[in-house]
This record gives C-alpha cells, structure tokens and sequence, in this order.
C-alpha cells in the first residue's frame, strides 16, 4: 500500500510547459546522446527483467535423486520455459501449494515452510519415498509428524538456493521496469510492443513471488524422517507421465490416480500433495490462474492503438490480446457457475458441458494466441517509432537531476 502511495505521489507531479514541449519535440526524433536509449537497452533490459522475474519466482519441487547438474538445469529452464509460455500455469501451482501449506500449518501447528516441504516432496522417509500424502501423516503410531516438527525452520531454508534478498533483487528488478513504463506513458513517450509484453509477465510473477516467498527454492536433498527400519518395496520408481495427464496436472493439480509416492523416488513436477477431497481448492486454483491470464492479456491490450511495422501486426496483436482475455474469463465463470450449481441438476450438467466445449476449444487457441503475442514483440523491433529511443526525462519528478 505504501508503494501505491509513491507511485501515486510519484506521477501526479505535472510536468512544466517547457518539460511538454521538450518531450514532445524528442517523441519525433532523439539526437541529444545523453537522453536517447539504443535499441540494445531496449532489448536488453526486457530480456534481463523477463529472466529475473522466471529465474527467481520459478520453485521446483525437489527433484528425483542421483540427477546431474545438467538434467537439474534442464529441469529447471523446462518450468521456466512453462512460466513464459503460460504464467498463470505457475500461478495457480503456486496458489495450490501455499493453501495447502496454510492448512497444514494450521492443522498440525507447525510453519507454514514445512507446509510447503512436505508438499514439494521434501520429507522422505528412511528408504527414499516421499511423504507427502496426509494419510502417512495421520496414521496411527506414526512418527513422521513428530519427526517433522523436531526440523527446524533453519535447517530447511539451508537448503534453499534463495532467500530474501535475491527474491527482492528480482522484484526490485520488477519494480522499477513498470515504473520506467508508466514514467513514459506519463511524459507521452512509446512503449514498444516488447516492453508492454515485459511488463505483463512482471505483473504476473509478482504473483507467484508472493505467493511463494516462503518455499524454499531449488531444494536437491530432501530430509528423511521416520523409523529408519522401514522396509524396502521391491517395485520403485520415477514417475513418468503422458502429456495429457502432464497438462492436466499443471492446470489443476490432479494426478487421477496415476502417482503413488510409496513406490515413488520423488514428487511429480507439478504436484502439490494429496488434499484428501480435492474439487474446491482445484476450483479456487482453476480462478486464479483464470483471474491471472485475463490480467495478462489486458496489459498485453495496453498496446491496441501502438505503432505497429505493418497493419496485418497491429490486427494480430489486437486479435490475440483479445483472446487471452476472453478464454480465460469464459473459463473462469463456467467453473464458477459450476461450482454454485446445485450437484446433480440440469444446469449443472449444462455448465459442465459449456465449460468442457470451451476448454476443449479455447486451450489450442489460448496457446496459439500466446505464441503469436511471443514472437510479435520481437518482429515489431525492426521499425520502432522515433520517440521510443528517447529516454525518461527524469529531472521532471526529481528536479535536482536536471
């Protein structure tokens, strides 16, 4: 909130006639050396917000053992290929994980960061299989529960490859490109078709960093707890999943059966633990990520009447901007209608069958939209307006600096 003050404050103070005219005359062409900006900044400084923003707020669950240091970069670029292509995916994972933390905590009186271990697959038993289903936890005699409370808080975070200042490097990083953004709306200077697709993916992974502030980040070692005399099952495995049930899994968390961590060596990628009765908490994600892509693609609108190389660009960039507002507003209110339906009844059924035509057909045009919105920022960069290499003229909300 004191942030939103500043911003406010910030941008209120109007600048001079003198200050107007002078933008106004540098928006047509940008000789002064001092106050123009190369195409390289342009596109470095996206690129460089683009990769603090996935880098830091992607949280991969723990990985399987004995992985090299290659397969655990490819692990990770794979989820930060996902956060770009389809942020609100990350989203809603990280909505699932921190609910589910939550209740834990609140269940069992323990933090909120062993919450997020046993449901990132942190905990392990004394054999190597992870525990991360409520019923390990709650059978009787256990002593999975009292050998998680006696880890510290400490002793998980040592394992973080994160903490509190890296996160805010990133979200300063985050910061102060939107507010380089709305300084050049401010003083009438073009925001280029990359800078407003940057600026979405800010926004959303603000999100996912709050999200998740607390999950410890990049965890190879989980911790084992419980009786050391466990006996080993002869079956063990890694879990491998079709693509289907892959993308099921990172839209609502669901792995329908197909994963059982008792003969598991780790914890699927997108999985989040067992929730017992799981449909609300998957409807409450399900917005979310709804919620989070419709954002998205209005800031991605923010561009509709930007000057484009060629008409064809403009009507494809409005066209798709549409879409990746409207697919998932339409998705978010047939899960809600769903949701407030009475079980069983006509209209139920009726919602149920608009959501799964709409899915059906909106997920292939969603992505398709999406990658159209990827490639079009760079394809406008070869003929930018005059004005958007000028840069901020600072000295009109700091007078001391001009």
């Amino acid at each position: 909130m004191l942030l939103l003050f500043v911003l406010v404050h910030f941008f209120s103070k109007q600048p001079t006639s003198a200050q107007i005219l002078a933008a106004r005359g540098q928006a047509d062409s940008c000789d002064d050396i001092n106050n123009c900006r190369r195409l390289f900044d342009i596109v470095w400084g996206c690129l460089t917000t683009i990769f603090a923003c996935t880098w830091v707020s992607v949280h991969p669950n723990v990985a399987p053992p004995d992985q090299s240091r290659l397969a655990l970069l490819w692990r990770r670029l794979k989820m930060m290929l996902i956060a770009v292509l389809a942020p609100e995916v990350i989203v809603g994972f990280a909505a699932r994980q921190l609910f589910f933390a939550w209740n834990f905590s609140n269940k069992f009186n323990i933090s909120i960061t062993h919450g997020f271990f046993f449901s990132m697959g942190g905990f392990v038993s004394h054999i190597g299989h992870p525990i991360t289903t409520l019923v390990r936890v709650e059978e009787p005699d256990s002593e999975y529960l009292s050998d998680m409370k006696k880890v510290k808080v400490s002793s998980i975070m040592d394992k973080s490859k994160g903490d509190t200042l890296s996160k805010g490097v990133a979200l300063a990083q985050g910061l102060w490109f939107t507010i380089q953004c709305l300084a050049r709306v401010h003083q009438h200077l073009p925001v280029t078709e990359f800078e407003v697709a940057t600026l979405a993916f800010a926004v959303v992974n603000v999100f996912v960093w709050l999200l998740w502030w607390k999950k410890p980040l990049d965890v190879e070692e989980p911790i084992p707890i419980g009786p050391p005399g466990e006996e080993r099952r002869a079956e063990t495995i890694t879990p491998h999943f079709s693509v289907p049930d892959r993308l099921i899994a990172a839209l609502i968390g669901n792995y329908d059966g197909h994963y059982d961590p008792k003969i598991s060596t780790s914890v699927p990628t997108f999985w989040s633990a067992d929730h017992g009765d799981p449909y609300d908490l998957q409807v409450d994600t399900l917005l979310i990520e709804c919620l989070v892509g419709a954002i998205f693609g209005a800031i991605h609108c923010a561009a509709w009447s930007a000057s484009f190389p060629s008409a064809d660009e403009l009507w494809m960039w409005r066209i798709c901007s549409l879409l990746i507002v409207t697919i998932p507003s339409l998705v978010g209110v047939f899960t809600a209608l769903v949701g407030m339906a009475p079980s069983n009844s006509r209209a139920q059924d009726i919602y149920n069958g608009a959501f799964s035509i709409t899915l059906v057909l909106g997920v292939p045009i969603y992505i398709i939209s999406r990658l159209f919105l990827i490639i079009l920022p760079f394809t406008t960069l070869r003929a930018l307006p005059p004005g958007a290499f000028t840069d901020v003229n600072w000295s009109v909300y700091i007078p001391h600096l001009g």
